[in-house]
């Protein structure tokens, strides 16, 4: 029987693509990505996809360059093999926070990332929680943009967090949106940190508005990076009368001191997705849990390639 789907995997996150293809239950295709003894970038596919639907699932995470590389010229190697469409699954979307000019002479780095995939030859993209939702305006071609809610949803019931007792944080003002989605699923009260950020990856917190006295504390962003405001953001909510606090982030990006930083805070617990592989954060932190996507995009890519409604998804 003729093949109809594929599903390749880049570098950035093997047992996540292992993951898929089981609750796919196909087999992953067969793909050698290599790089010249220059750093020069070597893709061959290893089996026919002549008008095959062929998915790429690869997060453009660290390092973000050589990531992105890989995609784009796993894209046009496909696109040359005469693949029948070339669905780019990026888990997490990496260059998503240069989403505008936020100052005189700077580029737009999403729009252009945008381009380069169109221009490689994807025929569609798929990601989870944007940092800017806007981004999928940057595309002319379609992207289903899903959300983490449903897969943390159970893991947070079951730890019992929800009801009168429980309030959601958002760190930043522009994170509201997010975390009201999150209180109104764990039917609780908001609150929100008015923070000013007065360089790349330093925040100061100003003000807390909301009431979080006596309650369980749930930070929810959609990234983790240096966790600098993550973790000024637990502090300011126990300082003000919090009982607990833990956090909720769709991409576990931890770069620089933040695997240090989470241990030496005041969060509880931490619940991350596998968007980026974190087997090796997981070692050094007992507070990380990570939650897979596997089901949620298993599901959106069988019905990408039937044809089938993903609207329900994106809740």
């Amino acid at each position: 029987m003729n093949k109809t789907l594929t599903i390749f995997s880049g570098n950035s996150n093997p047992p996540l693509v292992a993951e898929l293809c089981k609750d796919v239950d196909i087999p992953e295709g067969k793909s050698r990505v290599s790089r010249f003894s220059d750093g020069e970038i070597f893709v061959e596919i290893g089996e026919n996809v002549r008008n095959v639907n062929c998915v790429i699932v690869q997060s453009t995470c660290s390092p973000p360059n050589r990531n992105l590389m890989e995609l784009l010229i796993m894209i046009d190697a496909l696109k040359r093999a005469s693949a029948g469409s070339i669905v780019a699954v990026m888990p997490y979307f990496g260059y998503a926070r240069q989403d505008r000019k936020v100052k005189p002479r700077t580029p737009i780095t999403a729009k252009l990332v945008a381009d380069l995939l169109t221009a490689a030859g994807a025929t569609r993209v798929l990601s989870v929680d944007l940092h800017a939702g806007q981004i999928q305006g940057f595309f002319n071609i379609p992207f289903d943009h899903l959300f983490a809610t449903p897969v943390f949803r159970p893991v947070l019931r079951d730890f019992g967090l929800g009801g009168k007792d429980t309030v959601v944080v958002s760190p930043d003002a522009g994170g509201v949106e997010r975390a009201r989605a999150y209180s109104k699923i764990l039917n609780c009260s908001l609150a929100i940190i008015d923070k000013r950020r007065d360089s790349p990856n330093v925040s100061q917190v100003l003000h807390l508005i909301g009431d979080v006295e006596g309650k369980r504390a749930i930070l929810v962003d959609d990234i983790i990076d240096t966790a600098g405001t993550l973790c000024n953001a637990a502090q300011a909510v126990l300082d003000a009368g919090a009982s607990e606090v833990y956090a909720v982030a769709t991409h576990g990006v931890f770069s620089g001191p933040a695997m240090e930083r989470i241990n030496a805070s005041a969060l509880s617990r931490v619940w991350v997705t596998n968007s980026i592989d974190q087997r090796e954060r997981v070692a050094v932190c007992d507070r990380l849990e990570v939650v897979s996507l596997g089901p949620l995009l298993a599901e959106a890519i069988k019905r990408i390639h039937h044809g089938d409604s993903i609207s329900s998804l994106f809740i």
